[in-house]
């Protein structure tokens, strides 16, 4: 018995065949992993499953009775709940509002009805506790709650309507290991109590650990669908991909010469944030920025692209000290930075490839007149379309409908239009699939190999690893050690993690 059936699945776009013939089905009390490549089409069938999407062919099934699911209220009403990547939480609300949220309980009779925040106190209370969550209060505000606990509350929340399905998509995306064993403890217990999960994931090792069956697609198709214990992370990407990827990592030697970058004790005015960083970045070097989520690495690479201020430090780029204060000086200096988030502070989605490619460099494409020089930008976002490999209907295609890892081949081809020597890459292949992940490893190689600076923070071990020459690791905002990538190992760097930097 399935508690979900989706038949023979079809959803067109102007231009692309999104769903072509998909099916997926789903057992009670199990979790039911959804793989793929970045624009194979698992986030458009969940779309269609939550009533997000209307299918323009297909049947689902839920509990073996056929329902059409029209809008996000009809989803709800049958038990099928969605976990977004990107948390929609209202963060100076309390917790048992955002769970409460448009259904709040009332008393007064329908005359004069008020908000029972009593009976919101009490309904909220009973569900954390049902779900272990005694850590979290129902009055805490969202905004003091860690990514961790705000990911709980989410789940609370898909809880509250009595689910039967959640769909969660990249749950563990921005988590620490610890976070990511709790969250397996939530859905361990919701398995228990007969809740299908389906979980969205690029992270191989985690899948093959939660997971009871792995459906995958490709390309808008279903591939097929298989029990966890029956997988291997080698047979999953030959899967997802057609193909084999022998190594993870693209292979190369490293050309590193003369000092590129230099950062001397660079300290923030926040007395919780970053203190007395230093670090070195060669020319041909990929730098890796190691440490837990809280390190402070994505605001020491801010302060040194001048979006932070920092109240003490020097800064060399090429032997001679510089001042960086804004991006505008960074990019002077021959820097770019590739955002942490892409979608918050990387595209602009109601733009154009074309639009989202150029902005960086706009300058480049004025005319004498100071008018923008339309055949130049053209030119420049097809050779980028090219080179990177971006699969997008056209240059004119707004950038928000591309997947994930073509959106941040956008991003990457942005920033190489103003020819940088030293490349800031954070999180860089977060949120995407191993095909783009390699395509994106590709393009740091080729990078390096030119002469130039690659740093890159990542939370990806086996990543960090693969891809540096070196690795800075940081704890509490200090530099706890550098180790060469090649000579060390996970344990080595996760004990400079954990270490007290006094």
């Amino acid at each position: 018995m399935y508690v979900l059936e989706m038949n023979h699945v079809s959803k067109s776009f102007p231009g692309v065949k999104a769903l072509d013939d998909v099916t997926l089905k789903v057992k009670p009390g199990t979790v039911h992993a959804l793989m793929g490549e970045n624009g194979a089409g698992k986030s458009t069938l969940m779309k269609c499953l939550f009533g997000l999407y209307s299918m323009d062919e297909g049947e689902i099934r839920f509990n073996e009775e056929p329902v059409k699911i029209d809008n996000v209220k009809e989803a709800l009403s049958l038990g099928i709940s969605m976990i977004h990547q990107e948390l929609h939480l209202i963060p100076y609300r309390s917790v048992m509002e955002n769970i409460w949220l448009g259904r709040f309980p009332r008393r007064g009779g329908s005359k004069s009805p008020v908000v029972d925040h009593q009976a919101m106190f009490d309904k909220t209370d009973v569900l954390l506790k049902e779900l272990n969550l005694t850590s979290i209060s129902p009055t805490d505000l969202l905004r003091t709650l860690s990514v961790s606990k705000a990911q709980s509350v989410e789940i609370a929340k898909a809880v509250s309507y009595d689910a039967k399905i959640i769909i969660m998509d990249e749950p563990s995306s921005s988590l620490t290991e610890n976070e990511v064993e709790h969250l397996f403890a939530i859905i361990r217990s919701l398995r228990e109590r007969g809740v299908a999960i389906i979980y969205i994931s690029h992270k191989m090792e985690e899948i093959l650990k939660i997971s009871d069956e792995v459906t995958i697609m490709r390309d808008g198709h279903y591939v097929g669908t298989w029990a966890a214990s029956e997988l291997t992370t080698g047979m999953i990407i030959k899967k997802m991909v057609g193909r084999d990827l022998t190594h993870r990592f693209p292979a190369g030697e490293s050309h590193i010469s003369g000092e590129l970058l230099r950062v001397e004790n660079y300290t923030s005015p926040n007395p919780r944030s970053f203190k007395d960083v230093s670090l070195t970045l060669h020319k041909g070097e990929i730098l890796g920025i190691g440490g837990l989520v809280g390190a402070q690495r994505t605001e020491v690479m801010e302060a040194v692209f001048g979006l932070r201020l920092h109240s003490e430090g020097k800064l060399y780029v090429n032997g001679a000290e510089v001042s960086c204060n804004s991006a505008y000086d960074a990019k002077k200096l021959g820097m770019a930075l590739l955002t942490e988030e892409r979608r918050a502070t990387g595209i602009f989605p109601v733009l154009s490839v074309q639009e989202n490619l150029v902005i960086a460099n706009i300058r480049a494409y004025k005319n004498k007149s100071g008018l923008l020089n339309s055949a130049k930008m053209s030119a420049a976002t097809k050779k980028s379309i090219k080179d990177l490999d971006i699969k997008t209907p056209s240059a004119k295609t707004l950038i928000k409908s591309l997947s994930g890892g073509n959106q941040q081949k956008v991003l990457f081809a942005r920033w190489l239009l103003t020819v940088p020597d030293i490349l800031i890459l954070d999180e860089p292949t977060r949120g995407i699939d191993v095909g783009a992940k390699y395509e994106i490893y590709v393009i740091m190689r080729e990078l390096a190999a030119q002469g130039k600076g690659v740093i890159m923070i990542s939370s990806e071990m086996p990543e960090l690893l693969g891809m540096t020459d070196r690795v800075v690791v940081m704890s509490e905002g200090r530099v706890a050690g550098t180790v060469n990538s090649k000579e060390t190992d996970q344990e080595q760097v996760m004990e400079l993690a954990t270490k007290y930097v006094g």
